[in-house]
């Protein structure tokens, strides 16, 4: 359980900070990247959230229930798994967290029509809202993939399926949002030549 009553410690005033291991790094390590972007994808769903609370309650449950599961997934990139034993059981994401995403996504996506083009960012302040997010999840993508590629670091592969999956849901649910994709703002290719 965490226990937060000091909210200032000092111990980071020399640019470092603490992974769950108990490990100091740097604030810009990777590692701390990706966990701090994932932190800002979930910020910018509580700005959607703003639109969504009271217009679409279903879309709402299901971005409360992603949010939680980002603090899951930064705390599973806080305590890199070194193969030392912890005395406890890290948290994980784990493959069922993905299924579930899956399953709103393909339940959202049933009502919307087939794209005939690329959905520029905007529409309804929900849907804009919520391609931020999306944005922001694909950087976090990149950098937990980034940091997998580096022989020393581990990172969960279902951590990594599970952040993907969680941009293609955000897209879903901002064309849901945009009246089923009515109130999409079409790209048009070459429109202002």
């Amino acid at each position: 359980m965490v226990k937060l009553n000091k909210i200032y410690t000092r111990t980071g005033d020399d640019g470092t900070t603490g992974l769950g291991t108990g490990e100091r790094r740097l604030k810009s390590d990777l590692r701390v990247e990706a966990y701090g972007t994932v932190d800002e994808a979930n910020a910018c769903i509580g700005i959607a959230r703003v639109h969504t609370a009271a217009t679409h309650p279903a879309i709402d449950a299901m971005l409360s229930r992603i949010q939680n599961d980002l603090f899951d997934l930064g705390a599973d990139l806080a305590v890199p798994d070194d193969g030392k034993p912890l005395g406890y059981e890290p948290l994980r994401i784990v493959a069922v967290q993905t299924d579930r995403v899956e399953k709103d996504i393909d339940l959202l996506n049933k009502e919307l029509q087939p794209l005939k083009s690329f959905v520029l960012n905007g529409g309804t302040p929900a849907a804009a809202a919520l391609h931020l997010a999306r944005t922001v999840a694909r950087r976090a993508e990149r950098l937990m993939v980034a940091l997998a590629q580096d022989p020393d670091e581990h990172v969960n592969r279902d951590g990594l399926k599970y952040i993907n999956r969680i941009s293609d849901f955000l897209f879903v649910a901002a064309r849901a949002v945009n009246d089923n994709g009515n109130a999409d703002v079409l790209w048009v290719p070459g429109k202002n030549r």
